[in-house]
């Protein structure tokens, strides 16, 4: 479940990223065009997927542990997108090696 809420977390931030003005974007896949062309749709779709990530993380918590751990992810997930994304470092091959291993061993310790 904190898997589930880790990846909402990052698509949420990724997309509200793509809406930025100031931001250095790159078109590698083709949903990333989309969210340029529509950055009303997009921001809502970003903020909904916030709203859906913070309901996780209150669920598989309690309230004030789960706000706080939203809150420290958001600013971790934040900060890598920030600074990963204009050197192309974030690729969907890693992204999938990551979520799959951090939810094995999520399921392997729980």
């Amino acid at each position: 479940m904190i898997t589930t809420a880790s990846l909402i977390v990052f698509l949420a931030f990724y997309t509200l990223y793509y809406t930025s003005k100031k931001a250095v974007l790159s078109y590698d896949l083709g949903f990333e065009k989309w969210m340029q062309k529509n950055p009303k749709q997009t921001k809502i779709t970003g903020l909904v997927l916030l709203l859906a990530a913070y309901g996780f993380w209150i669920f598989t918590k309690s309230f004030g542990c789960g706000t706080l751990l939203f809150f420290i992810q958001l600013m971790t997930v934040g900060s890598l997108i920030v600074v990963l994304t204009p050197l192309k470092k974030i690729s969907r091959s890693s992204l999938l090696i990551l979520f799959i291993t951090i939810g094995l061993l999520e399921f392997y310790y729980s």
